[in-house]
């Protein structure tokens, strides 16, 4: 699996894996739940990117996590105020990056054994039940991995199509749909060969 982890002896860095998922659901709850002023929200998305620097992590990490959510800000941001208004599209795109980049931070802290332990151990009760803790735990963390690896895809469709001088536009989609797959595959034969799945 591709390791979003970022070395570091940060205080994030240092805190459980439990502690820092649950920290995230507790605050994307609270997130879901503040006032949906433009100023609450402003309030949010800084204390968010507070936590950056805290962790110590360097600054182009947080530059690369803002530049992977710009396609979720123009699209998210543009929808909300065609067909709501300003301040919602605002609060919204606002909060939803706020979460996204405390998932983000969540991955670059914490390593991804720790945080398959931790799913593990939330999901155990659940096998009296017939769930599968171990496939879930697996899923999940293969999710979390997956969307920096379709994220680059895109970039490098994009700089492809730009270094032949056109715009793919909406059939961007095709490549990236096709490489996506073809990953999947890749990824679904490795997890059989290692008698997975």
């Amino acid at each position: 699996m591709i390791q979003l982890f970022v070395p570091g002896d940060g205080v994030l860095h240092r805190l459980p894996a439990g502690v820092k998922l649950g920290a995230l659901a507790v605050a994307a709850l609270l997130l879901s739940l503040a006032p949906k002023d433009p100023l609450t929200s402003a309030l949010c998305l800084v204390a968010v990117l507070a936590l950056y620097p805290l962790a110590r992590l360097p600054w182009a990490v947080l530059g690369a996590e803002l530049c992977r959510l710009r396609w979720l800000v123009l699209v998210l941001g543009a929808a909300l105020w065609i067909f709501g208004s300003a301040q919602l599209a605002w609060g919204s795109t606002t909060r939803v990056v706020a979460v996204a980049l405390l998932a983000s931070l969540l991955t670059l802290t914490t390593r991804m054994g720790a945080l398959l332990a931790v799913l593990r151990c939330l999901l155990h009760p659940l096998r009296r039940v017939g769930v599968d803790a171990e496939a879930v735990a697996l899923t999940v963390s293969l999710t979390i991995t997956m969307i920096p690896v379709v994220a680059g895809f895109a970039a490098q469709i994009t700089e492809a199509a730009r270094a032949r001088g056109t715009r793919l536009g909406a059939r961007a989609a095709v490549p990236l749909l096709v490489r996506t797959l073809r990953h999947a595959d890749a990824v679904g034969e490795a997890l059989g060969a290692r008698g997975l799945g």
